[in-house]
């Protein structure tokens, strides 16, 4: 079990896809995504193996949930900022998770 206090050292954030890119230097299939968080975080970026349910198209402007907390991490010649959030699939491919309906760009979750 953990703690409330251990709960709220994870900032899950919501945010906006503002912009995707191909990220063929992966070596899983993978999208560079950048995405909105509204102030006072602005756009952060990531690589995101979701290629198997979505495209550049089907991915901007869907709002998406994400760490924002973690430390930026180096992948090849890329800096991650931020996780976006989803669940396996049966094939374990992702499934991402947001809102039902639209909410402001930067929202906690709670």
């Amino acid at each position: 079990m953990i703690s409330w206090e251990d709960f709220e050292k994870v900032e899950l954030r919501v945010g906006t896809v503002v912009r995707v890119e191909p990220f063929p230097e992966a070596r899983k299939p993978a999208w560079k995504v950048w995405v909105d968080f509204g102030e006072p975080l602005g756009v952060k970026k990531t690589s995101a193996q979701i290629t198997a349910h979505y495209t550049a198209e089907t991915l901007i402007g869907r709002q998406v949930v994400c760490v924002t907390n973690f430390p930026p991490k180096q992948i090849g010649k890329f800096l991650s900022e931020i996780l976006i959030t989803g669940f396996p699939d049966e094939q374990g491919a992702v499934v991402l998770i947001g809102p039902d309906q639209s909410v402001p760009n930067g929202a906690r979750l709670f």
